[in-house]
């Protein structure tokens, strides 16, 4: 709390790396110098980010009016809101954090730790609710666990949609004598973060939900397979499996159960390709990722050719909650076919960006203009895409879609892993369509054709589009290919890879019959 010179103070400062990208690292150094030279004591918590990117590096204080926040905070401002009363919540302050209409307008589930608790600390993990949904597993057993997680109705959160509660049944009446819980934290989407966040923020989290995972399937082994690009996220989640171990919240009697189960992390080497499933499990087992056919599918043969369970981060610790705070609980958020809330991450050319958790059923407007406040440059929004490179794009026409599976499906476009990536009306849509074509080419694990040769040639064929080269063949070319790669590919690499391509076309055709005129990225615009 604060007060006067002789009581200590804590504030938090993020340790995100998005957040020590702009400088949290001298921010925490500088407030530690600024309250020593005034004599005052302080203890500085570094946490996850609340996932209001404008505002980092955001520095809080703990007052009796609640955490006081200041943001962005740069190094060289620090003691000077020192000196106005910073330790003391006075001064230029945002107010008390809770009450920002960013935050308190969400429904925190998976996030309500991140950016409160020291993540690697246990004790802060535990003081705000941490292993209750563990020792509730552990009390009901894993067929009261299947039923909960099945009755939730939590669908995978990395971007198929499947039941969680489903695949986890499958591998647990699948025989054998070993089997494995694999985090699919390869988050390679462009403008997505959450993983990354989530195991910088708040690790124990995803540690109790692979846990859960394997008590309920009888596993006994875990591993979390990290893309190498979060070297912070390595470290955060080994630094919490060392303190889970000490604790004996892993390991071969968890809380003393006599339940045996352990989890190790094991880093990416960069291929994109490995965030779809069955590549991961290759790259696991020390191969090059390269998808696998199907059947088997991994539930029934999957790392080492045992039953596994392989989820998205958020899913995992979306059984956290499940088993808390009980199925129905989580049954009454959501609409449809899609319950519980979706960690929706803002990027591109926005005005706000970051994390929005919230029930499935909120808008794309609601997130792209109302938390994101429309786009960045102040010019109209022309473009959206959501879901990741492999994405659809969607016009302005379609920003009341709710964001559900099913009304996605239904509007031939895929929610994926909550991705958001906005676009203002200067973005050349045929250059899109090739950047998709250009990423599947670049990211394809070679194994079948339709993906490996189709992108190519889909490259090839767009830039004969651009040219204005023959557009209306090319452009019926360019259907058929993709027609091509939707029904041939072995996974959703080349399967997918059509849909921003054939959706761009679709909204936006005057790019592509139109190319005689000067491209959008480059004409003069009126202001």
């Amino acid at each position: 709390m604060s007060g006067g010179p002789g009581v200590e103070v804590t504030v938090y400062v993020p340790a995100d790396s998005a957040a020590r990208s702009v400088g949290a690292d001298r921010v925490a150094a500088e407030v530690r110098r600024a309250a020593a030279a005034a004599g005052r004591a302080v203890r500085i918590v570094r946490t996850g980010s609340r996932g209001m990117a404008w505002l980092e590096p955001l520095v809080e204080v703990e007052t009796l009016r609640g955490r006081i926040g200041y943001g962005p905070v740069r190094p060289g401002e620090v003691a000077g809101l020192v000196d106005e009363g910073l330790l003391d919540g006075e001064g230029d302050s945002l107010g008390p954090v809770e009450a920002l209409p960013w935050l308190c307008d969400q429904r925190r589930v998976t996030f309500a730790r991140v950016g409160v608790v020291d993540p690697r600390d246990p004790d802060s993990y535990l003081e705000h609710g941490g292993l209750t949904g563990l020792r509730r597993a552990l009390e009901v057993g894993p067929e009261q666990v299947l039923e909960g997680m099945t009755a939730s109705g939590v669908r995978g959160r990395g971007g198929a949609g499947f039941p969680a509660g489903v695949k986890w049944r499958t591998v647990a009446a699948a025989e054998g004598d070993l089997k494995f819980v694999c985090a699919n934290a390869d988050e390679g989407d462009s403008g997505t973060f959450a993983d990354r966040m989530i195991m910088e923020g708040d690790p124990f989290q995803l540690l109790e939900g692979m846990t859960i995972a394997g008590l309920a399937v009888g596993a006994s082994e875990g591993y979390v397979y990290v893309r190498s690009e979060y070297p912070d996220a390595v470290a955060t989640l080994r630094a919490a499996i060392t303190a889970a171990r000490e604790r004996g919240w892993l390991g071969p009697d968890v809380l003393g159960s006599g339940f045996g189960f352990d989890v190790e992390v094991r880093v990416g080497a960069g291929a994109y390709i490995c965030g779809e499933e069955t590549a991961m499990l290759e790259s696991l087992e020390g191969k090059r990722g390269m998808v696998r056919a199907k059947p088997p599918i991994p539930a029934l043969s999957g790392l080492f050719g045992r039953p596994t369970v392989v989820n998205n981060v958020l899913t995992l610790c979306a059984a956290t909650s499940v088993l808390a705070d009980g199925a129905d609980a989580y049954q009454e958020l959501g609409t449809g076919r899609s319950r519980g809330t979706q960690v929706f991450q803002l990027g591109g050319n926005i005005a706000r960006g970051g994390i929005v958790e919230a029930p499935f059923g909120v808008t794309l407007r609601d997130l792209v203009e109302g938390y994101g406040g429309g786009t960045r440059s102040g010019r109209p929004v022309r473009a959206v895409q959501v879901g990741g490179p492999l994405g659809a794009y969607l016009p302005v026409e379609r920003l009341d879609l709710p964001m559900d599976y099913e009304a996605f499906a239904e509007a031939g476009a895929m929610l994926g892993h909550g991705g958001v990536v906005v676009f203002d009306d200067t973005v050349d849509m045929a250059h899109q369509a090739r950047f998709a074509m250009e990423f599947c080419a670049a990211e394809s694990c070679g194994k079948c054709t339709p993906c490996r040769v189709g992108a190519v040639r889909g490259v090839e064929t767009i830039d004969k589009v651009i040219a204005g080269t023959d557009v209306d063949d090319n452009l019926a070319l360019l259907d058929d290919l993709c027609e091509l790669m939707t029904d041939g590919s072995l996974c959703a690499m080349g399967g997918l890879t059509p849909l921003p391509v054939r959706s761009a076309v679709s909204h936006f055709g005057e790019d592509f019959l139109d190319r005689d005129r000067t491209p959008h990225t480059t004409r003069e615009l009126s202001p």
